[in-house]
């Protein structure tokens, strides 16, 4: 289970750029074992970019949910395990053509990777 985060905390952590909140994500990623999306009764939640459609991560349960607002407000944080994130998700999310928004902000700012390419930065990244 993920340690919470204050707000003050979240707060500051939401104010970082994009990259040091890739960084921050996947150092919450590889220590809590986990990853978080969005889901309703249709699935995951999707964002559309200039020219993918992705599926938002975020590496908290508080972080994620801060998102359930507006035409959201009805979805949960669901937590993904990283043995399953790996042995569905990567191949899924290939074979259907989409992309991950890592840890959007609330101004919808965040990196944009293929599933390889996030799941080649966890298997290099170390603590």
């Amino acid at each position: 289970m993920s340690d919470s985060i204050d707000p003050s905390q979240q707060a500051n952590i939401q104010q970082f750029d994009s990259e040091r909140r890739y960084q921050y994500l996947l150092k919450e990623v590889k220590a809590q074992n986990q990853l978080w999306i969005l889901i309703d009764d249709d699935g995951c939640v999707m964002l559309n970019s200039d020219d993918e459609d992705c599926v938002p991560i975020w590496p908290n349960r508080e972080f994620a949910q801060a998102w359930a607002t507006g035409e959201w407000e009805h979805c949960k944080a669901e937590a993904i395990s990283l043995n399953k994130w790996r042995s569905r998700w990567t191949e899924g999310l290939t074979g259907d053509d989409l992309y991950i928004a890592v840890f959007p902000n609330d101004l919808e700012e965040g990196l944009i990777l293929s599933p390889y390419e996030f799941e080649d930065a966890l298997g290099k990244f170390r603590k």
